[in-house]
């Protein structure tokens, strides 16, 4: 196994060890490092990490919470597959809950937060492959307009959606890379019309930018031509 930032390097972090082993575990599953369907054993990344099993195994109970692996007794964490099924489903709730954050924000002319801009403004300085910070960065920009209906309620819901919306985005950017400019023109788009509480346009941004990537969905277990769809 790869270890691509060794503990020792991250100490100046000042994180709790139980947090840099949650944080290298799901990097690691994003990336694709641990693949879906594989086992990670907490013996491995107690070694390679230079840590103790409790903080691993605390990663472990996080993660599956998380929807990130499944805890098999007696054979260790399951990293889960993302199938086109559950692909569908996901996507379906999240048109309803983005869908129904532009119709708040629009109808009610809901200040938008300055850190969506900042957001999109890091993205647009990373520089190459590095998709694993453009999806973190997507997810935030995202979450931040859910948020800003101050309904926390729908806010957790949102979040609770997060290890599958994560997995997909990096597989879909790493099966197109040069979708990159053009989910930076949208997001561009989408910022536009929602602060000029401009529904009907934000909506339309927001439909072309979940639209089916058919590079990625007949990759997925579960797939059937001319079925489930998936969004970036």
């Amino acid at each position: 196994m790869n270890v691509m930032t060794p503990l020792a390097a991250q100490e100046a972090e000042g994180r709790p060890v139980r947090e840099r082993v949650y944080a290298y575990i799901r990097e690691q599953i994003l990336r694709g490092v641990f693949a879906g369907g594989s086992f990670v054993e907490e013996e491995e990344i107690s070694s390679a990490m230079g840590v103790s099993r409790t903080p691993v195994r605390e990663a472990f109970h996080r993660l599956e919470a998380e929807r990130f692996i499944d805890l098999l007794p007696r054979r260790g964490a399951l990293v889960r597959q993302v199938t086109a099924q559950e692909l569908a489903d996901l996507y379906e709730t999240r048109r309803m809950i983005e869908g129904y954050a532009i119709a708040r924000i629009c109808r009610e002319t809901i200040v938008l937060p300055a850190s969506m801009e900042a957001i999109l403004d890091r993205m647009d300085e990373i520089a190459g492959g590095d998709h694993f910070a453009r999806v973190e960065l997507n997810r935030e920009f995202h979450f931040t307009m859910v948020q800003a209906l101050g309904n926390e309620v729908l806010s957790e819901l949102y979040q609770s959606l997060g290890a599958r919306q994560q997995r997909v985005a990096m597989r879909a950017l790493a099966a197109d890379p040069g979708r990159i400019e053009r989910i930076r023109r949208e997001h561009r788009d989408f910022l536009a019309a929602l602060r000029a509480h401009d529904e009907t346009s934000a909506r339309a941004v927001l439909d072309e930018h979940l639209r089916p990537v058919a590079g990625v969905i007949s990759r997925l277990p579960g797939y059937v031509l001319g079925g489930a769809d998936e969004e970036a």
